[in-house]
């Protein structure tokens, strides 16, 4: 299903895509579901300056030499043995858009999220970022409060491609579950499907999302794309949509999206050799909102399967 947003084909693309994967308008964008919803989460406790519920607040983390503030949220009791599972949000949004699925998955074990540099309560980006920023904060959130625990990786759409980038490099990853996660080579895709000299709405909606690959994006990460790097044999769950929302975007172009996206999601199977790819058929891009009992059941399969 495609997020309700502004009227023209430049912003509808901006929008969908990152409501596929890649970053969102929040000038034009309506709140997502689950923000709404997760201030009955928070209601019963303490809220930190950023208003985010309990948990670790907002730690210093260091980036090039200078020192970042990043909101942390964790819930849950860490158990001896059981990895502690990090939540990373889409682009154009923040830790409140997985807050239900935290507060599910706490019941089991310690769960923990945060907001990228240029996202919610945390600082804005020190200039254009790279997926090597992206990690050193991503490790810099793991270091604060998991240090030495193994860790489950669970990302949706950016937040899935950040984790996917991150988890080759870091032995401390033990599981990792992509939810509709943005693909390894999604820019030059994207080029390839919509062609250069193509005219009227399509070429916006080229030109807008070129653009959010360049860096012009909240967190301004500008994606590198690149081929799948194995992280060996570490359990990996790729959950893909399957109510097909691209289709609709461009009575052209739209269902070159969808197969695109499909071949992306496989492509993130050579992330590890015990890796399994599942559509959710009832789900759109927001798989963790639309069917939350799936992206439950993924995750808490990697996490048992990490533990064993």
């Amino acid at each position: 299903m495609i997020r309700r947003i502004g009227t023209t084909a430049a912003a509808a693309l901006c929008c969908t895509l990152a409501g596929v994967g890649l970053v969102g308008c929040d000038d034009e964008a309506e709140p997502a579901e689950s923000s709404e919803s997760s201030d009955s989460a928070a209601s019963d406790e303490e809220t930190d300056e950023a208003g985010t519920p309990g948990g670790a607040g907002v730690e210093q983390i260091e980036l090039d030499g200078q020192t970042v503030d990043v909101n942390i949220h964790c819930a849950g009791e860490s158990a001896e043995g059981q990895p502690v599972v990090f939540l990373l949000h889409g682009g154009g949004e923040d830790l409140t858009n997985m807050a239900d699925l935290q507060e599910t998955l706490s019941a089991d074990g310690q769960v923990c999220s945060y907001d990228r540099l240029g996202a919610g309560g945390s600082d804005a980006p020190l200039g254009p970022q790279d997926f090597e920023d992206t990690g050193t904060i991503l490790g810099g959130v793991i270091e604060e409060v998991a240090s030495g625990k193994p860790v489950v990786l669970a990302g949706h759409s950016m937040g899935g491609l950040i984790a996917a980038r991150y988890a080759p490099e870091n032995e401390q990853v033990a599981g990792v579950v992509l939810l509709d996660a943005t693909g390894p080579n999604a820019a030059a895709d994207f080029a390839e499907r919509i062609p250069e000299d193509v005219e009227g709405p399509a070429a916006e909606l080229r030109a807008a999302q070129l653009a959010v690959f360049e860096g012009q994006n909240p967190e301004q990460l500008v994606f590198a794309d690149g081929d799948v790097v194995p992280a060996g044999d570490i359990p990996v769950r790729v959950l893909q949509h399957g109510v097909q929302y691209l289709a609709e975007l461009d009575p052209e172009y739209g269902e070159g999206l969808e197969e695109d996206w499909t071949a992306a999601q496989e492509e993130w199977l050579s992330l590890s050799s015990d890796s399994e790819r599942t559509v959710v058929e009832n789900a759109g891009h927001y798989i963790h909102t639309d069917a939350p009992e799936a992206a439950v059941e993924a995750i808490s399969d990697v996490v048992a399967r990490a533990a064993g």
